[in-house]
This record gives structure tokens, C-alpha cells and sequence, in this order.
């Protein structure tokens, strides 16, 4: 395996030669708020980096991955999101469901499931929020029960990101009907492409519809596709959520430079700059940023020695506050033309997308209030809030 600066010069340079021709117009497409745009093209995209042997870097040689080094993750990521390279379509099949399998799942579904992976061929979306069970997570309704060779689902999944696009669904759902909370929980790997389900797009402020809801009534899945145990899902769906903050957080913080920047750049062109407390609510911006990063590299280095810290409790809270203030520091700085928008069809310009998609942010994989109560109590072993 070639050192980190030879593996950062390898990807920097494919991603030169190969955003070319068809692809160049797919620099900056997708992302959050975004992932309408160019779908087919960016999945496309996806598919050639497979044949060229670049998706699913850390991954062990033997799936299929790179066996790339957490430094090497790193550097990918990084240099992905500095060549302004599209935002992935196979994120989630990628860095959640495909980890889990190589963690806990049978040799069986691993032979089934990591191959199309591998090849984008087929894309995933993660069955976990519910109407009644969003940040609560342990509150979970949606009940499976065996009938023969199969599991039969029923229930609802909601803030179910990209299940429009995708093949297949993790889905956390209760399989004893005596249990509650954490207990009797099961990880089952749906099929979308079937009778007993329904998907249907939510509108967003920002006009977009990245968000579903998925109803389940008698959906069918193979005994065999529960991974871990029935009844064992809690752990299993824990350690998801865990693969999901690992290293590619470090070329989202790329874009978020990128964002912060060429918003101090507009801040300098309008005037905004001549103001004081726009100056310092810049510099707050920069040095928080600054803070994420360092937070995020120390989270790393606990992965890397097999035990993550408290800083893997602390980073999505920091993150999601910090966008979302920038959001509104961009309105600031726009002034009262950032309440605008032109005529019909009333195309929202990038700051004003901004600001209205990352309010989802402090809510989506574990609202700041859930954050909060897990490092109080998690983390620093304060006293459990009254639940009734």
C-alpha cells in the first residue's frame, strides 16, 4: 500500500484525467438540498469510478475495497470534494450498510449484497426514522414477523433519504411483539421493487424532494437477510450510525471551506465586510470550522486505535450548529435581497438554498436535543431525563 501523500497524488491526478469530457459538467452537482440534480449522470459517474477501482476505498481487498488506511480515507475524501467532484449516489450503500455487512453480516450476504455495491448497481436508503420514532429512535413501530422462508414487514419510515432512487432498504423494525425500547428489535435488508411498498417523495423548503416516506403493508423479505441475530438489531443498527460519522465527514467539511469562503469573498464585494459584527460573525465562522476539523481528526485517531472517544458524540451536534448559523450569517450578508427570489418558477440561488436546507440539518440523524441528552448522559454520566 503506498503512503498517504503517493495515494493523494494517485487520486488527485485520476480525478484530474477523468473529470473530462462527459463528466466535466458534474463538478458541483448534487449534495444536500441538491440531490435532484443530474442523477443519472452522477450515477453514471458512480460507475466508472467502480470500473477504475475507486469506489468503496476502505473497504477490505477482500470485498472489493482498497483496504485504504484511515489516512488514506482521509485524503480521498478530501481531494474528492477539492475537485469539486459530484456528489456521490451510493453514499449510503458505501459507508453504512456496506460496513455493517463486512462487521456482522454472513459470509452468504456478503457474497450477495457488497458486489453490487461495489459496482453502484445496486443503491441503498436506511429504514430507521418513523412518525413516532425519529430521534427516539428505540421507540420503533414497525413490526416484522415470520411467515415460512420469510420475514413480512409492516409499518411506516419517514426522513427516508433517496429511497425514490434506491433498490433497497436497512430496516430496523420490532420482530418480538412482547418487547420494547432497545430490546427485540431486528436488521433486515428489504427489496423496494415490490407490491407492499409505497414510497412518496416529501417537499422541502427548498422546492426539493430528497426526503420520503415509505409504507410497508406486508413486504416481503428472505428469512436469511436479517443481519446479526433477530432480536439483536439495536447493536447492529448502533454500529451503522457509527460507520455513517467516519471519515468521509472530512470532505464535507471541505465543502463547508469552500462555502465559507466564497462567502467571505461576497462579503467584501457587497460591503457586508464594512460591518463589525458581520467581520467578527466571519471570524466566528472560521474558527468554529477550525474546531470541527480538530474534533474530527481526534475522532480518528480513536477509530484508528479501535475505540472512538467522546468526540464521536460531540461532532455531528458541532457540524449541524455550525451550518446552519452559516446559513443565516449568508442571509446576513445578502441583506434585504436575500428574501427575494426572481419570477416564477422562483429558482432559490445557492445562499438562499443554503439557509433553508440547513435547518434540516440540526435535525436529521439525531436532532441537537437527542445529541445533547447523550452527552449529558452517555458521556459525562449525568442522571437520565424524566421520560413519563
Amino acid at each position: 500500500m503506498s503512503s498517504v501523500e503517493e495515494f493523494r497524488t494517485e487520486i488527485r491526478g485520476w480525478l484530474t484525467a477523468h473529470l473530462t469530457g462527459a463528466f466535466a459538467d458534474l463538478r458541483g452537482r448534487g449534495g444536500p438540498g441538491r440531490e435532484h440534480e443530474a442523477f443519472a449522470e452522477r450515477l453514471a459517474w458512480e460507475r466508472h469510478m467502480a470500473a477504475e477501482g475507486w469506489t468503496c476505498v476502505g473497504w477490505p481487498q477482500e470485498h472489493g475495497g482498497r483496504g485504504a488506511t484511515i489516512e488514506q480515507q482521509v485524503a480521498f475524501h478530501e481531494e474528492y470534494a477539492l475537485a469539486g467532484a459530484p456528489a456521490r449516489v451510493n453514499h449510503i450503500g458505501e459507508q453504512l450498510v456496506g460496513p455493517t455487512l463486512v462487521a456482522f453480516g454472513t459470509p452468504e450476504q456478503r457474497a450477495r449484497f457488497l458486489p453490487p455495491i461495489v459496482a453502484a448497481e445496486e443503491l441503498w436508503c436506511q429504514g430507521y426514522s418513523e412518525p413516532d420514532a425519529g430521534s427516539d429512535l428505540a421507540n420503533v413501530r414497525t413490526r416484522a414477523e415470520r411467515d415460512g422462508g420469510d420475514w413480512v414487514v409492516t409499518g411506516q419510515k419517514i426522513w427516508t433519504s433517496l429511497a425514490q432512487d434506491a433498490q433497497w432498504c436497512f430496516v430496523l423494525a420490532r420482530t418480538d411483539p412482547g418487547s420494547s425500547r432497545h430490546t427485540g428489535l431486528s436488521y433486515l435488508l428489504v427489496p423496494l421493487d415490490q407490491s407492499g411498498v409505497v414510497i412518496r417523495p416529501i417537499r422541502q423548503l427548498t422546492g426539493t424532494s430528497e426526503f420520503n416516506e415509505v409504507f410497508f403493508d406486508g413486504a416481503r423479505t428472505r428469512a436469511e437477510y436479517v443481519v446479526g441475530e433477530p432480536g439483536d438489531g439495536w447493536r447492529v443498527a448502533m454500529a451503522t450510525l457509527g460507520f455513517e460519522r467516519g471519515v468521509s465527514t472530512l470532505g464535507q467539511q471541505v465543502g463547508f471551506r469552500r462555502e465559507l469562503e466564497t462567502l467571505i469573498d461576497l462579503a467584501r464585494r457587497n460591503g457586508a465586510a464594512d460591518d463589525p459584527l458581520i467581520r467578527d460573525r466571519l471570524a466566528r465562522a472560521w474558527t468554529g470550522l477550525e474546531t470541527i476539523r480538530c474534533n474530527a481528526l481526534r475522532m480518528l485517531d480513536g477509530v484508528a486505535a479501535g475505540a472512538p472517544g467522546p468526540e464521536a458524540s460531540i461532532g455531528k451536534i458541532f457540524w449541524a450548529t455550525w451550518h446552519r448559523e452559516l446559513g443565516e450569517l449568508a442571509m446576513s450578508v445578502l441583506g434585504a435581497g436575500g428574501m427575494t427570489a426572481p419570477e416564477a418558477p422562483c429558482e432559490l440561488d445557492e445562499w438562499q438554498r443554503l439557509f433553508l436546507f440547513s435547518r434540516a440539518d440540526t435535525l436529521y440523524a439525531g436532532s441537537n436535543e437527542i445529541q445533547r441528552n447523550i452527552i449529558a448522559e452517555r458521556v459525562l454520566g449525568l442522571p437520565k431525563e424524566i421520560r413519563p
